[in-house]
């Protein structure tokens, strides 16, 4: 296998429990979606992503409930549309920067990406969540701000997680040989699709002890960062 030159991470089961962005992040941007869009409804940038989600619902002349009404149905879906995520990013920004929201990161995530980082390797993000989101969980993490390790983030833009196209096009923005970049995700779909573009894959299993290793069929599982270790080897 080619030396690892670069690391590309999920969040969500990855870096940061589950539960964060399911019983917290999820329920604080429903209960203020409303009236976030009613205080600024009116601004450019809100108003084009509102245009964009009343486009996505296939109704263009949807009235300002109508489309606060199909928002929170895309939350009570966990739907991964562009203009919910924007949305939600800009109502997250505001409790980061209140203190009232703090991004959990696992210990052994920061404390392997701080070292990753510092041997020289490059590191980016690929999440669901909005690259507005993915930089405040990190910019405001119980472990301080985490975002200057990281050399780039990707969300859906840039094509669905379940999609090659979209690995491949993360190596090319990232300028080397997708096999010479490490993917890691809690989700198997995801990593069958970053092999599947030439990625070298580990999944990340919080459920399995930190050290223990398992081979699967598409990828070997471990159950903590600190195990990935002996993957960036050369020649691993």
């Amino acid at each position: 296998m080619s030396e690892i030159r670069a690391v590309v991470t999920d969040i969500e089961g990855t870096t940061t429990p589950i539960a964060f962005v399911h019983e917290v992040l999820f329920p604080y941007a429903r209960e203020r979606l409303a009236g976030f869009v009613a205080a600024h409804g009116g601004e450019t940038e809100v108003a084009a992503a509102l245009a964009e989600a009343r486009e996505l619902g296939g109704i263009p002349d949807a009235s300002m409930d109508e489309t606060v009404a199909l928002l929170l149905a895309w939350i009570d879906e966990d739907r991964k549309a562009p203009p919910l995520k924007f949305l939600q990013g800009l109502i997250w920004r505001q409790g980061y920067e209140d203190g009232v929201l703090n991004g959990p990161v696992y210990d052994d995530a920061a404390a392997a990406l701080t070292r990753w980082q510092a041997q020289g390797l490059r590191l980016f993000v690929y999440s669901s969540g909005s690259e507005e989101a993915q930089r405040l969980i990190f910019g405001y993490s119980d472990k301080g701000d985490l975002t200057p390790l990281f050399d780039g983030f990707f969300d859906t833009r840039i094509g669905g997680k379940l999609d090659t196209a979209s690995y491949e096009a993360i190596a090319r923005a990232a300028e080397m040989p997708a096999g010479e970049v490490l993917f890691l995700s809690d989700h198997a779909g995801e990593i069958a699709a970053a092999r599947a573009a030439g990625m070298q894959c580990v999944q990340i299993d919080r459920a399995l002890p930190a050290d223990v290793w398992r081979e699967d069929a598409t990828a070997p599982v471990t159950g903590s960062f600190d195990a990935v270790e002996e993957r960036l080897r050369p020649g691993k």
